[in-house]
């Protein structure tokens, strides 16, 4: 299970999986022949050529001419460095010469997987001007404390309505007993997000900047938060 983990994290630094998987074989093993790595991992010899001829393209290996060739693995803190330096240029490149930003949607947009929905919620909080409004179960929040924290920090508003085992510094919390994946949030009364996030790639949530849906928020939160208050 760690090997496939391995694996499926170098498939990340761009590499196919069969890439890595032969990446992984002269970590292990050190220099070794193309013979040598068809044998150990079970794949093709063309295969297998092939695919050192990318890993030595993408700076996974060195070829090393002799009586036969073989390949000697680049050191794992030397390669994943190397790829994340051209990663930011290319970002920077494409930060630089993108299209201008269009304007937010006011629409509704249907937002698919947790993944998805992690990365929209995290552009929301740190876009954040003002004040931003939480509902959620602990867990979900939990996972997004460092940037609560660092919007806290700016003086913005923090809003959370969570498990009574959840308490953040700085900012306001209500505890009560969210549904288990249930996710409100609302951004500076501008926009919303609301659906299922419990780490499933069926998960799903609706975000928009409609404002009848913002209100209709808004004002949903606003009589949970007078009940808590009451209570």
């Amino acid at each position: 299970m760690k090997n496939l983990q391995f694996i499926d994290n170098l498939i990340a630094f761009g590499l196919t999986r069969q890439e890595a998987i032969i990446y992984t074989t002269l970590l292990t093993h050190g220099e070794m022949t193309g013979y040598e790595v068809s044998k150990e991992t079970g794949i093709s010899r063309s295969n297998v050529y092939a695919s050192l001829s990318n890993l030595v393209d993408k700076g996974g290996a060195y070829l090393i001419e002799g009586d036969s060739t073989k390949y000697l693995p680049v050191n794992v803190d030397t390669f994943t460095k190397n790829v994340i330096t051209e990663l930011q240029e290319k970002a920077a490149y494409i930060h630089e010469h993108a299209p201008e930003k269009q304007a937010d949607t006011d629409g509704y947009i249907t937002i698919i997987g947790a993944r998805n929905i992690q990365n929209k919620l995290l552009q929301m909080i740190k876009e954040t001007r003002v004040r931003v409004y939480i509902s959620a179960s602990a867990r979900i929040v939990d996972a997004y404390e460092e940037e609560l924290k660092e919007i806290i920090n700016q003086g913005k508003k923090v809003v959370i309505m969570t498990d009574s085992s959840y308490n953040l510094d700085g900012a306001i919390v209500y505890h009560t007993d969210p549904e288990p994946g249930q996710l409100r949030v609302i951004i500076d009364s501008s926009f919303v997000m609301t659906g299922e996030l419990t780490g499933s790639d069926d998960d799903n949530c609706l975000y928009s900047g409609q404002k009848n849906l913002v209100t209709v928020m808004k004002e949903a939160l606003k009589n949970k938060i007078v009940l808590l208050s009451n209570e």
